[in-house]
């Protein structure tokens, strides 16, 4: 199955131009910490800026459930990213007022770090003490094998080493690849960045096919 791909911690109306113009499949918007935190309002406008067709994903470290529902049912996002600590608990409860699509995101250092969730996704990314993620850093994609739930691979995922991601999602069935400092310049995203890794994406999917 072709790899899918996703670009994560978009700020301005630009970054959404870019997106429409080289269509990767999932944009994301980020409602946590500081680097790319963006709020309801500018959320909204990036939706209606970004072609209907790409997907937006909604990315909260342990928030409240009515801000999520209420981005939910404006149609603001229509996937959950759940990268804080989460558990089964807030799952449900969040599963019980949204209907989306809920991504959980696990920071990996070893085999032994990846647990059982009652989510529709994983997302694998780079454990680092005192961090929620963004952090450009990889972990060894190797400890991913039998993974029962379709997952998106992240963690400092770069035009460098994009070729070697593509090989281990499609090794280890990855949903989706998750980008989001591999395709910026100086804290923003840049759009040669975006338009070359798409099409090293799309390009690897033609590949596959033959």
């Amino acid at each position: 199955m072709p790899v899918k791909l996703k670009i994560c911690g978009l700020k301005r109306r630009e970054d959404a131009e870019f997106l429409n113009e080289f269509q990767p499949d999932f944009a994301g918007f980020v409602f946590a910490g500081a680097k790319r935190k963006i709020d309801f309002d500018t959320a909204k406008m990036l939706r209606k800026a970004l072609d209907p067709k790409i997907k937006t994903v909604g990315v909260f470290v342990n928030e409240d459930i009515g801000f999520i529902r209420r981005l939910a049912d404006e149609r603001v996002i229509d996937f959950v990213q759940l990268h804080g600590d989460e558990d089964n608990s807030y799952i449900e409860k969040l599963r019980a007022v949204c209907d989306l699509p809920i991504i959980k995101a696990q920071r990996i250092a070893s085999r032994e770090d990846i647990k059982p969730y009652d989510a529709d996704y994983y997302l694998f990314d780079t454990k680092i003490t005192g961090e929620y993620g963004g952090t450009g850093e990889s972990f060894d994609w190797n400890v991913l094998s039998d993974i029962e739930k379709p997952f998106f691979l992240a963690g400092g995922i770069n035009l460098d080493n994009l070729d070697e991601a593509l090989k281990i999602a499609a090794e280890k069935n990855a949903f989706a690849l998750d980008i989001s400092s591999g395709v910026e310049t100086d804290g923003f995203k840049d759009k040669n960045k975006i338009q070359e890794t798409v099409r090293r994406v799309r390009n690897y999917e033609q590949q596959c096919k033959h």
